[in-house]
């Protein structure tokens, strides 16, 4: 399904997209920060791409599949970053993991050390589901774990007259976030369709970009293409449900094929929302990346393979990526009585 890997450069700060804005009245806008963009502005990107070309417009509402966002250092891309999985909390010391047993007839989760922290929220995909792997990276200061390559900072924003180019004279200025990103990295997306590279417009704000498009490779598209059995976890957000309202998982009254979920782990649902054909989307929630889900029976199909009716109908929520996921070894799953 997924055959690219488009390469996105910010060039300068990015705003608004970051989060809420700042003013005396709001001042808890940072807690709506939320970077990268999600794949939905991508998919807006390729359609804005292709807007005076009917054909392709055509071909990429039946075909074009979108998904992240992740990224990657420029000169590795090869260690394309994404979502730890919530069974493992690396600290800047130390780490530990969540691990099931059975108890009263039921999956509960443990770990050994509950006051720790997680002080790392990425990890290389060549590092996906091999805590030695991540251990060692902790005695090897050039291989450590990496941290968000981008910093929030808040920018002084005018606001313009509709008539003239001059700040109102009242409530002229206001506070937005801004981000800034490193420029040694690339924020990474997953496409089933090419893009000419070029320098694009992109996000709410039109930031000026840099596009590269690259054949998808090595660790990444091995990984998309295992089989989810009886454990997985997110790499994006999981938007699922019917047409009105969203639930935790695809199993639900209208979806009961989906193999029940027996335990997740998980935080709290977030936001989510996405335009289509120009109107923006009712709200919905979503289940945060890194969401760990174990079932009752595994699937035995990748991600791209689980038919549409296990996404919601309205729009197109598979072709935006939602619900990415891949397979991941759950300790002490397999010693778990009752568990297949």
């Amino acid at each position: 399904m997924f055959k690219y890997q488009i390469l996105i450069r910010p060039l300068g700060a990015m705003y608004g997209s970051a989060g809420g804005f700042l003013s005396p009245e709001n001042l808890v806008g940072r807690s709506g920060a939320k970077f990268p963009p999600d794949a939905a502005t991508l998919a807006g990107l390729f359609f804005s791409a292709y807007y005076h070309n009917p054909k392709v417009k055509t071909e990429l509402k039946e075909n074009l599949y979108v998904a992240g966002p992740f990224w990657a250092p420029n000169s590795k891309l090869n260690k394309i970053c994404v979502p730890i999985p919530w069974t493992l909390v690396m600290g800047e010391e130390q780490w530990d993991r969540w691990e099931v047993k059975w108890e009263k007839g039921e999956l509960t989760w443990h770990r050994q050390n509950s006051d720790l922290d997680p002080d790392y929220t990425w990890q290389s995909i060549l590092d996906w589901d091999d805590p030695p792997g991540i251990k060692k990276s902790y005695q090897n200061a050039q291989n450590s774990l990496p941290k968000n390559p981008w910093t929030y900072s808040p920018f002084l924003h005018p606001q313009m007259k509709k008539t003239e180019r001059s700040v109102q004279q009242e409530g002229g200025l206001f506070l937005e976030n801004t981000v800034q990103v490193n420029p040694d990295i690339y924020l990474v997306y997953l496409s089933s369709y090419p893009l000419e590279p070029g320098w694009y417009r992109f996000g709410g704000e039109s930031h000026l970009v840099e596009i590269e498009c690259r054949d998808l490779k090595g660790k990444m598209k091995e990984r998309l293409q295992e089989p989810i059995q009886q454990s997985f976890a997110l790499i994006v957000p999981g938007v699922w449900g019917s047409n009105r309202f969203s639930y935790r998982s695809p199993y639900h009254a209208n979806c009961k094929d989906f193999p029940k979920p027996l335990q997740m782990l998980t935080d709290k649902p977030i936001p989510y929302r996405y335009s289509a054909g120009g109107q923006l989307t009712r709200g919905r929630y979503a289940v945060p990346a890194g969401s760990v889900y174990i079932l009752e029976k595994p699937i035995g199909k990748p991600w791209s393979d689980w038919p549409k009716k296990w996404f919601p109908q309205n729009g197109f929520l598979k072709h935006l990526g939602g619900g990415l996921c891949l397979p991941i070894a759950v300790p002490g799953l397999d010693d778990s009585k009752g568990v297949a």
